[in-house]
């Protein structure tokens, strides 16, 4: 049954249109193969017209299985009007724009025309990628076969997208040779200009009633006013943020400043190309460029370890880090003024000094932030190191653009509220004029599922804990045959996990193949899953949303812990003690609803169609132990619940 929050459509027969879309003899159920009508996927599509007629907010929560997708594409393309779509996930947003547009269009039968866009970073750069070709410096020997075929697929392509040339892997290392960034954009100053992909992507999106972006480029966009998104925006009717839950995080990485080593080592990179190519004769350039890349590793080599993320006074009590940052952005000013003596050779030349000249601002900028709104921290990553300053809130950045002009927003997810109480969602993009609506999923949870949480394990803190996550799901993933995600909330614990699950499997001559989230490449790893139909696939962070497994091959999910933000997050630490400064209850309000809704996501990874069956195992004891533990359980779907792993046993015995 669908629960209807706050307003919902005054009048569903003002929208005649939308009923004889959705209804079991209508026009979706005629031109769609194994499409079944539902009553929550009418009243979410009711509720969206509704809100795109009236130019309001709506945030919308529809359970897996509801069809959100249908829900909103049928009330925009009928309504008309130009319309931004945006994605959580790259996956999505092809997956929109290769099917489910195309299926509705032809549906409907209205000329609607479409595109997509993505970050500058998806297309060939024809001026990197002939002087990729033409400098042949490559860091491995598949990368010299692959800039070939790369030149070849450029020269016959007409969108330059690089997911449509399956033949080179999706993270070689060419591809930072070949297409352009933000940065090292030459833009009107480039030969190929009037042959640009990334150009004639933004013209195609500009002419669009429909136009399909992601989250990260909408925002990177409407703060920096670089990928196309700024030009389309004013003239949108109606704007859709679906996966709206990651909507929170990716605001923040663009309402805030970072600033990266890796940019400082990619300037040099393009300097040094530079100064072979047009100022060979500059000596001093030549000296300044491996004096600013040693400057880079050195800051590197303070911190300890890659994957820390620390405040910025435990980075300054770090020694050495206050001279190594000093030199190297001292090293980045005596780059500069060199690029400024030779800027005027060439656009290239130019560029590379405009950059130096931006990087040290935000060096600058990093270093003296006065913003209340901004936590300062560094992140360590294995080659290089970033700084960032992080907004304690987007809401007020984010409500400027809301009501900016007259126009509809919606933002749906399966997991948007915390019983369905969507304050902390609300509060988190500053939505306060917005109405709210949530759909349970019409799956049959007490009939398809089993929520199972093993007695007597300890307490999270504990040494032994990840000992005992594995020697209780042992057991389970016997009883399913394998079949199983087992998703942890760190790095370190997944990897643990994994290391004793392989020795049990040894030992209880389990065959089941065990897969690692790192091993290979996500889509890689799911195909092989999918494939082996009785595999372990044991991940952390990748695998707990956007991934899509039917049927048999995935039949339990096993959670190590409740996904809590980690208490040494700098930005979290920030934040908590915002709210705990202003008299509220920073766990309650922040924590927990942070928590409910990382977790609601792994769990939507076990049922994903009426045919599904599966348990899901959480480990965590807190669940029954802690007061906070119902208000938990009670945000997931309506699963059977169980304690004995006899039941578990039984249910896979069926």
């Amino acid at each position: 049954m669908s629960e209807p929050i706050n307003n919902q459509v005054n009048n569903p027969a003002e929208y005649p249109a939308i009923h004889q879309v959705f209804g079991e003899d209508g026009i979706l159920a005629t031109h769609i193969a194994g499409y079944h009508a539902r009553a929550q996927q009418l009243e979410m599509a009711l509720a969206i017209a509704d809100a795109i007629k009236h130019n309001t907010q709506l945030v919308a929560e529809a359970g897996t299985g509801t069809g959100k997708t249908f829900a909103y594409l049928v009330p925009a393309l009928l309504t008309g009007g130009k319309v931004i779509i945006s994605t959580g996930t790259k996956n999505l947003q092809d997956q929109l724009y290769a099917r489910d547009l195309p299926n509705i269009r032809e549906a409907l039968k209205v000329p609607v025309t479409v595109a997509m866009l993505k970050g500058r970073s998806n297309y060939v750069c024809h001026y990197h990628l002939d002087r990729a070709a033409n400098e042949g410096r490559f860091a491995s020997r598949d990368d010299a076969q692959y800039v070939h075929i790369i030149k070849n697929f450029a020269e016959n392509s007409k969108t330059g997208d690089k997911s449509e040339l399956n033949t080179v892997p999706e993270n070689a290392t060419i591809w930072a040779n070949v297409t352009s960034t933000r940065d090292n954009c030459l833009g009107g100053d480039c030969a190929y200009y009037k042959e640009c992909f990334v150009m004639e992507a933004r013209k195609q999106a500009l002419a669009a009633d429909v136009v399909v972006v992601n989250h990260h480029l909408f925002f990177a966009d409407v703060m920096l006013r670089d990928e196309g998104v700024a030009e389309l925006l004013p003239s949108a009717n109606t704007v859709i943020f679906d996966e709206a839950h990651q909507l929170p995080e990716v605001a923040g990485l663009f309402f805030g400043e970072d600033v990266s080593t890796s940019q400082l080592i990619e300037l040099a990179r393009d300097c040094t190309a530079a100064h072979l190519s047009f100022a060979k004769d500059c000596v001093a350039l030549g000296e300044a460029i491996p004096v600013l890349e040693k400057a880079c590793k050195d800051f590197r080599l303070i911190f300890a370890y890659e994957g820390s993320r620390m405040s910025v006074l435990k980075a300054l009590a770090l020694k050495g880090f206050q001279d190594a940052f000093d030199h190297m952005q001292s090293q980045l000013q005596a780059l500069a003024k060199v690029l400024e003596t030779q800027a005027a050779r060439d656009p290239l030349l130019e560029k590379c000094w405009q950059r130096s000249m931006t990087l040290h601002d935000l060096l600058s900028r990093w270093q003296s932030a006065e913003n209340s709104n901004l936590v300062r921290w560094v992140e360590v990553f294995t080659q290089s190191v970033q700084l960032h300053a992080t907004p304690l809130s987007v809401a007020e950045g984010f409500g400027r653009q809301l009501n900016a002009q007259p126009r509809a927003w919606i933002f749906t997810s399966a997991t948007l509220a915390v019983k369905n109480d969507f304050s902390h969602y609300l509060g988190q993009m500053g939505l306060s004029a917005a109405t709210t609506a949530s759909w349970q999923s019409p799956f049959n949870y007490q009939e398809q599922a089993l929520f199972y949480v093993p007695p007597d394990m300890p307490d999270p803190n504990s040494p032994s804990y990840t000992t005992c996550v594995v020697a209780a799901a042992l057991p389970v993933i016997q009883a399913s045959g394998g079949r199983a995600f087992v998703l942890s909330t760190s790095l370190r614990a997944m990897r643990e996990i994994h290391a004793l699950l392989k020795e049990a499997f040894a030992e209880n001559g389990i065959e089941s193949p065990l897969l690692l989230q790192g091993d290979s490449s996500r889509t890689e790893l799911l195909e092989r899953f999918r494939k082996l139909g009785n595999a372990v696939l044991v991940g952390s962070q990748s695998f707990w949303e956007g991934v899509d497994v039917r049927g048999e091959a995935l039949s339990v999910v096993i959670i190590d812990k409740l996904p809590f933000a980690p208490p040494d997050d700098p930005v979290l630490s920030a934040r908590v003690d915002k709210l705990n400064a202003e008299g509220k209850n920073a766990f309650m309000e922040y924590q927990l609803p942070y928590s409910v809704i990382t977790l609601k996501q792994g769990a939507g990874r076990l049922i994903r169609d009426e045919n599904d069956r599966g348990v899901l195992m959480i480990c965590d004891p807190r669940l029954i132990t802690k007061s906070y533990g119902k208000r938990i359980w009670q945000s997931l779907p309506p699963f059977k619940r169980t304690r004995e792993l006899a039941e578990v046993q039984a249910f896979f015995e069926k």
